[in-house]
């Protein structure tokens, strides 16, 4: 298995298995790939942030990317085998490869915890998936960017609501999904499987930060609290404007009544 040159990453032993990410193509040279048979695919290199065609996810660094409609891919999307066989994060069963999301409304990846709206490895024995960029991760790895020791994946586990969980040395958040940890003894580092990605993706190498998209229930929180401010506002000022004529009304009849005692 092989990385992108721009993650600098160095991946220690585990089980075999071919994942093909790159090949003798010279940069900026156009070729046909399957994933995009409308135009030719050139690989380029660039520090600005992408979203993936593919699996729908952020990269930057090296892209495959169409000099006519703009359509743009992760390198390991663009050149994703079709299996998967004895893959270390599911060695038990073969994982497909899937261009099209499918399974249950609100799958997420079994690494990182992430919606899948695009392309997948996905397994038919089990409902295991993942995505294309988690499939480049594996259960031991060094990430010289972010900590100078090997680091192991955790077996997967279920917080309940009362456990304190484990706090990322990248993001510093608490967070679902895979977690590595430090191999290194009397170190506590701990590494969301979420924030390895971007070891991969190229973000963390081009520092590239803070591209997650705002959850749908934070969105709605926001909208709802707007909606309900400007009720609010909007009933406290007929409030005001009606106190407002009751008391004009109010004023104009006293003049009246002053005006006939005059009289």
């Amino acid at each position: 298995m092989e990385f992108p040159k721009q993650a600098s990453l160095v991946r220690s032993k585990s089980p075999s298995f071919q994942y093909p990410t790159s090949h003798n193509q010279t940069r900026g040279e156009q070729i046909l790939l399957s994933c995009h048979p409308q135009h030719p695919l050139a690989l380029l290199t660039s520090p600005d942030p992408f979203t993936c065609m593919g699996c729908k996810e952020y990269g930057a660094g090296t892209r495959f990317t169409c000099q006519q409609c703009n359509h743009q891919l992760h390198e390991f999307c663009a050149l994703a085998p079709t299996t998967l066989k004895s893959h270390p994060l599911h060695c038990q069963h073969p994982l497909g490869f899937c261009s099209k999301p499918g399974g249950i409304l609100g799958k997420r990846c079994d690494i990182c915890n992430k919606p899948t709206a695009g392309y997948t490895f996905r397994c038919s024995a089990c409902s295991f998936q993942m995505h294309p960029c988690c499939a480049m991760l594996s259960t031991e790895m060094t990430f010289p960017l972010a900590h100078p020791h090997p680091l192991t994946l955790m077996p997967a586990m279920t917080l309940s609501s009362g456990e304190p969980g484990f706090s990322c040395g990248e993001c510093k958040r608490k967070r679902p999904g895979r977690v590595y940890r430090c191999t290194a003894t009397a170190c506590d580092y701990h590494l969301h499987a979420v924030c390895a990605k971007n070891m991969v993706n190229g973000l963390r190498a081009n520092g590239v930060t803070c591209l997650e998209k705002p959850s749908m229930r934070g969105t709605f929180i926001k909208i709802a609290s707007v909606v309900v401010m400007e009720f609010i506002g909007g009933l406290i000022g007929g409030l005001g404007q009606g106190v407002g004529d009751v008391l004009g009304q109010t004023m104009a009849a006293g003049k009246s009544a002053s005006a006939r005692r005059l009289e």
